[in-house]
């Protein structure tokens, strides 16, 4: 008995050094703060319990471009303490020589998500990181003021122009002397590239610069649509909303004073707070379209990514987090723990998710109409990219030059910034 016992623990003792020996130690690095970061570790203490595996998570600044400089630093360095990281949807294209190319391990899972973060995530051929929730605006709108004045939910931009000035000028002369008709983000920021890349997209003007890295910009309906945003400022919207960033167009939204904004998810929950003007009596649709051929709805895709390091001693194990992070069980309990919205259609049609998030379900028609912003082709070049366009659309909006004049120009100096390739 004595020497079966003593078999029995050694052979205990060995397979306890074997499984710790197989047993990989993972850091993660992350942003979220408060519940964000409290929900994610529940997510990785189930991924330890699974694989035997330990996941620290190395916390980051909330600010999210200093998270993009430390993982440059980091990366560039050949840092091999991190093993995964979370990534803006822009981020980990201008990164994709630093990150594992996921597009085998992710075969079978991949046509689950929507196709536009796929491709928003994939940089010549290669998918650099895996969608974990997304982000992209909607229409605001105010329901009550459209049953008011017995209006539809504009379809188009000229529509909701139309709209917008009717209603805000029977307000305004029925005493409610601060209100607009549209806000928006038009700032000189990322913010005013993603909401000019909706117009000129909506319109039929192309990408800026279209996957294959073509320059694109410079064109007739892209500019046809930037001047029909410019007609807005002192009309319809406020001069001061060529300083708006999100906040401050959801501060005029949420005083209840604008028909209709375009913004991110994140205002729906705010907008109906108890402290909020507008609770209950706003709904969201998928922004307008703009006319002519080619014109479509268009929202521009936010929304974080996990991507795997090249420099990670274990790469199949971060593999594995990546796509644990990114699987239907834990985006379905990030939606109805978080309101974070899914990357995984079915996800939309859930009960459990529509039952504990309500406002989900009114966003997959949003995300079929998503458009990435052009960083897979530009790759490390996308900042520049985006600050060109940016500057380009917000002089157009305050009237310094035409939107022709400005793009003709955009197109120079965005050719200048290629040279021969992106």
């Amino acid at each position: 008995m004595k020497i079966n016992k003593l078999l029995v623990g050694l052979l205990t003792s060995v397979t306890l050094v074997m499984g710790s020996a197989q047993a990989a130690e993972l850091s993660m690095v992350s942003g979220d703060t408060g519940n964000g970061l409290a929900f994610l570790r529940t997510q990785l203490d189930r991924f330890e319990a699974e694989t035997g595996n330990t996941v620290t998570i190395v916390p980051m600044p909330s600010s999210t471009s200093d998270q993009f400089g430390q993982y440059r630093l980091w990366l560039a360095a050949g840092n091999a303490d991190i093993d995964v990281y979370q990534t803006d949807v822009i981020w980990a294209p201008q990164l994709a020589d630093q990150f594992l190319d996921l597009t085998d391990a992710a075969k079978d899972v991949v046509a689950d998500h929507f196709p536009s973060i796929i491709e928003s995530q994939t940089v010549d051929g290669k998918l650099v990181a895996m969608p974990a929730f997304t982000d992209a605006p909607a229409l605001y709108y105010r329901k009550d003021l459209l049953e008011k004045y017995n209006k539809p939910v504009p379809t188009t931009w000229d529509e909701m122009a139309a709209t917008a000035q009717e209603i805000m000028d029977a307000e305004r002369a029925a005493g409610a002397s601060e209100m607009y008709g549209f806000v928006f983000q038009g700032n000189a920021y990322e913010g005013l590239t993603c909401d000019a890349l909706e117009w000129v997209v909506s319109n039929g003007g192309g990408q800026i610069v279209e996957p294959d890295g073509t320059i694109s910009i410079n064109n007739a309906q892209a500019a046809a649509a930037i001047e029909r945003a410019a007609s807005w400022i002192g009309t319809i919207s406020p001069e001061g909303n060529l300083a708006y960033q999100e906040e401050e167009s959801r501060g005029v939204w949420q005083l209840g004073n604008a028909v209709f904004m375009r913004n991110w998810p994140y205002a729906y929950q705010l907008g109906n707070g108890d402290d909020s003007a507008v609770k209950g009596l706003f709904d969201v649709a998928p922004l307008p379209m703009g006319d002519g051929e080619g014109a479509r709805s268009a929202a521009t895709l936010g929304g974080w990514n996990v991507a795997v390091s090249k420099y990670s001693p274990d790469p199949e194990e971060a593999i594995k987090l990546a796509l644990f992070l990114s699987s239907p069980e834990v985006q379905k309990e990030r939606a109805i723990n978080q309101s974070n919205l899914p990357t995984i259609v079915s996800l939309y049609d859930d009960a459990d998710v529509a039952a504990a998030q309500p406002i989900i379900p009114s966003w997959k028609e949003v995300f079929l109409n998503a458009v990435p912003r052009p960083s897979a082709p530009t790759k490390v070049k996308y900042n520049e990219v985006s600050s060109l366009f940016w500057s380009a659309v917000h002089d157009t909006l305050s009237g310094n030059g035409s939107a022709a004049e400005n793009l003709e120009i955009l197109e120079a100096d965005l050719s200048e910034l290629k040279g021969d390739a992106w």
